[in-house]
């Protein structure tokens, strides 16, 4: 009934509104109802034009003072995060000039240049000069970021096999992950789909006879030592999915079918990043709004939010499915004493199968 309520009023409210239009028409009947711009028009239009950069700068003034400290940028947690920060600081550098020049010409000259009787904007049909000049300034500036990210992504993505790297992997599907670790042999076993089977908690479809298969792990919670070099091996189950890392400034997709990698090196610890002025700042306020939610869930006789505490996320970056947003693994970076006590704590591949 409420439904259909509000579809009449809504059909009501259409309807006056039409009505409202019509009238209107009719009122302007017997003006002027030329197409062609006066100089009075185009003046106005100028003038609109000048105040609607002077609307572009203020509002942007205004974002950088708000919110232009960046603070996902000083929250970096890898050994290469640095570096990519740096390409995204020099990317929005260039972007904010070329977009506060180019946006000052157009408004400039569409308010010097307004339409008015006898007066004939100054243009040029032809001048190779200038041509010359407003292709060759992209092509070296765009060129530039382009050899800087490719050099960056090769320096990244090119594991160093002598570094000894942690070999884990990471195995999606809708709508969970799981982390398979490589074991005290540091080389996964062999897996496929078709070899799954739940009845004996296989669950990632372990080939049983590798012998590289026997200590693996899987759990649903990542570990990493910090300091310690770590290549993902990444696996799909059903559909495109991405491991989006982004406080370890990594991602990669992962792709039903074939095996994808990448690798990176932790930082800085869960601990220590808890301990980060920019974290602390914005759990804070992250707590403030779940406590004002929960009052308000309280007097409506449900359970309080609890309070958030920062956790590093794996995270899919690709729209997977209905449950996408809730696609997450929490990430522990600790000591490697720490990670040693966890990973002795866990039950090998071969000790988890049920016969």
């Amino acid at each position: 009934m409420t439904t259909l309520l509000t579809i009449i009023v809504l059909v009501f409210i259409s309807v006056a509104i039409w009505q409202m239009v019509k009238i209107f028409d009719l009122a302007q009947a017997k003006s002027d109802n030329s197409q062609v711009a006066t100089d009075k028009d185009n003046t106005l239009n100028g003038y609109l034009m000048m105040g609607f950069l002077a609307f572009i700068y203020i509002i942007t003034i205004v974002s950088f003072a708000k919110w232009g400290d960046l603070p996902l940028m000083s929250n970096s947690a890898s050994a290469h995060g640095p570096t990519i920060d740096n390409l995204m600081a020099i990317s929005m550098v260039l972007i904010f000039f070329v977009q506060t020049l180019t946006q000052f010409l157009l408004h400039y000259f569409a308010f010097k240049y307004k339409g008015e009787k006898g007066k004939k904007a100054l243009f040029f049909a032809d001048n190779n000069k200038l041509e010359f000049i407003w292709t060759i300034i992209p092509v070296i500036v765009l060129a530039g970021l382009i050899i800087y990210g490719l050099n960056t992504w090769i320096n990244i993505t090119s594991v160093d096999e002598t570094e000894d790297p942690l070999v884990i992997e990471l195995y999606a599907q809708q709508f969970n992950w799981k982390a398979r670790y490589s074991g005290t042999d540091n080389t996964l076993g062999k897996a496929n789909v078709r070899l799954i089977d739940i009845d004996r908690a296989n669950i990632l479809g372990l080939d049983e006879a590798d012998p590289n298969a026997q200590d693996d792990i899987i759990t649903t919670e990542l570990h990493l030592p910090v300091g310690k070099p770590v290549l993902f091996k990444m696996r799909s189950q059903d559909v495109l999915h991405s491991a989006y890392m982004p406080h370890f400034r990594a991602q990669m997709n992962c792709v039903p079918g074939m095996i994808t990698q990448f690798g990176f090196t932790p930082t800085v610890t869960t601990a220590e990043m808890r301990q980060n002025p920019d974290m602390v700042d914005k759990v804070s306020n992250i707590n403030k709004i779940r406590l004002n939610k929960s009052k308000l869930l309280v007097a409506k006789g449900e359970d309080a939010l609890e309070r958030y505490e920062f956790d590093y996320l794996l995270l899919c970056n690709k729209i997977c499915g209905k449950s996408h947003y809730n696609m997450q693994m929490k990430i522990i970076v600790e000591t490697q004493e720490e990670y040693n006590a966890w990973i002795a704590s866990q039950k090998e591949f071969k000790n988890s199968l049920i016969n």
